[in-house]
């Protein structure tokens, strides 16, 4: 059940047709022509989607975290890894679209913002996640300490970059008194882009991610030999 899913055809050919779609619509959809946003507003697409994509694959760490923690499986625990070190590739992707974003709009590419402070955190912290797994050599120790540290990277990442952002000031569409993307004046075109966008990226992430795995296990088996 494990390889089939992850050897199935569709969802990759889906990906590539949704990632094809999502970058011509970026590029050269229709937008809505809004102050100080103008064509920066395409930026929608890749920055926040990247996000969303990196928020997935940061809830398989935990996720399976969690089975390692319930199964003693060390191939969740490989999931796991694997999901963090492709999270930490789109959310570096997405700070880097945040702060390009940020220069025309705002006027810098990094300001006084606390989700781009809380965003910078969360990524530290899932630094500290790779640390610790190259720290310790015993595999299961490793993996039981790992998934413990993922737990708490995710809680620590929620409160960082969505709860904390809407308790104070924030430049951040929805945080801080701010509306929404939602609540502009976006049409049906923008939101019919949005989320295959999301679905694109995300799934983008999870094919990533699972040659990663196979690649690990292929490197389990040969160390075996």
């Amino acid at each position: 059940m494990k390889s089939n899913i992850a050897r199935a055809w569709w969802w990759k050919i889906a990906a590539l047709v949704l990632l094809f779609f999502t970058y011509y619509e970026g590029f050269l959809g229709e937008i809505p022509r809004m102050p100080i946003l103008n064509e920066t507003i395409r930026n929608l697409y890749f920055h926040v989607t990247m996000w969303m994509a990196m928020l997935v694959l940061m809830i398989c760490n935990a996720f399976y975290g969690i089975l390692y923690l319930n199964k003693s499986d060390l191939y969740f625990d490989l999931v796991a890894d694997e999901s963090a070190r492709i999270a930490m590739v789109f959310g570096v992707a997405g700070l880097l679209t945040g702060m390009v974003w940020a220069n025309y709009t705002w006027g810098a590419p990094w300001v006084n913002d606390p989700q781009l402070n809380g965003t910078a955190a969360s990524l530290l912290i899932y630094a500290a996640y790779f640390i610790l797994r190259n720290a310790i050599p015993d595999d299961s120790k490793r993996a039981r300490l790992a998934a413990v540290y993922g737990i708490f990277a995710f809680v620590m990442m929620i409160v960082f970059i969505m709860v904390l952002p809407k308790m104070t000031d924030s430049l951040h569409p929805g945080k801080g008194g701010n509306p929404g993307f939602n609540k502009y004046d976006l049409d049906a075109n923008m939101r019919m882009v949005f989320y295959p966008a999301v679905i694109a990226w995300t799934l983008l992430g999870v094919w990533m991610m699972s040659l990663r795995v196979r690649i690990r296990k292929i490197e389990w088996k040969n160390e075996d030999q």
